[in-house]
C-alpha cells in the first residue's frame, strides 16, 4: 500500500526576552525520514554527528544549503544538517531555495528582520560545543575562534560573508551606524565587541572604553545572554550570561551587521 505523506506545519517559535518571533521558514517545508540519516553539526561529512534521525520521523527544513545538504530542526528541537538525497528523505511543501552565491559584507548586505535574526541565531546554535582554536581555518567548520564563528553563522544563515577578524567586524558594524555602548540597548542578533580580560571586577577596566582595542566578538541573544566562543577550556561554542560578569565590564560597543 502506498503511503501518503502529509505536510506538517510545525508551530516553531523563538523567544527573546518578552518578544517572540515565528520564523517564516517554519511553515515552508518538512521532510519525512525514509531511511535513518546522520544529523551533523555542519554541512559536510567530516562534521561531528549528533546521532541518527530515525526512519519515519518528520523534520522541519530550515534551508537548503546546497545540492547535498538541508539544514533541519528535528522534533526534539535539535538543529543540524542532513543529506538531501531521496534515499534518506521525502519532502513536502516548498523547500527554501538554496543560495547559489555568497555576498561579501563590503559589496552587499541583508536588511534587518526578525526572520534574518532567527536564521543567524539558529545557524550559530547549530555549532554549540564546536571546539575553540585561535586563528582557526576559515575554510572549515571543525574549530572556530570568536570571529570565525560569527562569520560562519552569518554565512550559513544569510549567505553574507562578514570580515574575518573581530576588529574588522567591529569596523563594519560601525560603518552601518547602529551601535550602542550600553549592552541593554542591543537587539537579538546584534554583535557585541569586547576588550581584553583584565580581571573580574569593574574597577579593573576604564570607565570610558572609547579607543580600546577589540579582542573578542559574539552574538547577542537577548535576555542578557551571548552566543560565542573564547577558549579551549570553556568547551568551545557556548552561551553565557553578561550581567555582573567580566563580559559586562569588558564590553566596548555593539550593533547590527544587518542594515
Amino acid at each position: 500500500m502506498k503511503k501518503q505523506w502529509t505536510m506538517m506545519l510545525l508551530a516553531t517559535t523563538i523567544t527573546f526576552g518578552s518578544t517572540t518571533f515565528i520564523p517564516e521558514e517554519a511553515q515552508a517545508a518538512s521532510a519525512v525520514i525514509v531511511s535513518s540519516v546522520n544529523l551533523r553539526s555542519a554541512p559536510n561529512t567530516s562534521a561531528a554527528s549528533y546521532g541518527y534521525v530515525s526512519t519515519g520521523e518528520t523534520v522541519e527544513i530550515l534551508s537548503k544549503v546546497n545540492s547535498y545538504w538541508y539544514q533541519v530542526r528535528t522534533s526534539s528541537g535539535k538543529v543540524g544538517y542532513i543529506s538531501t538525497s531521496s534515499r534518506y528523505v521525502s519532502t513536502t511543501g516548498t523547500v527554501p531555495a538554496s543560495t547559489s552565491t555568497s555576498t561579501t559584507a563590503s559589496s552587499g548586505s541583508v536588511t534587518y528582520s526578525s526572520t534574518a535574526v532567527s536564521k543567524v541565531i539558529a545557524a550559530g546554535k547549530a555549532y554549540l560545543g564546536t571546539p575553540y582554536e585561535y586563528g582557526s581555518d576559515r575554510s572549515t567548520t571543525y574549530t572556530f575562534d570568536c570571529s570565525d564563528f560569527v562569520r560562519q553563522a552569518f554565512k550559513d544563515a544569510l549567505g553574507v560573508t562578514l570580515p574575518s577578524s573581530s576588529r574588522t567586524q567591529g569596523d563594519y558594524v560601525k560603518s552601518i551606524g547602529k551601535t550602542s555602548t550600553n549592552w541593554h540597548d542591543l537587539k537579538p542578533g546584534d554583535l557585541m565587541f569586547f576588550m581584553s580580560y583584565k580581571g573580574g571586577s569593574a574597577s579593573n577596566y576604564p570607565s570610558n572604553k572609547a579607543g580600546q582595542t577589540i579582542t573578542h566578538v559574539g552574538i547577542y541573544l537577548g535576555d542578557g545572554k551571548i552566543l560565542h566562543t573564547y577558549s579551549k577550556d570553556s568547551g568551545g561554542v557556548r552561551i553565557d550570561s553578561i550581567a555582573g560578569r567580566h563580559w559586562e565590564h569588558r564590553f566596548i560597543f555593539g550593533g547590527s551587521a544587518l542594515r
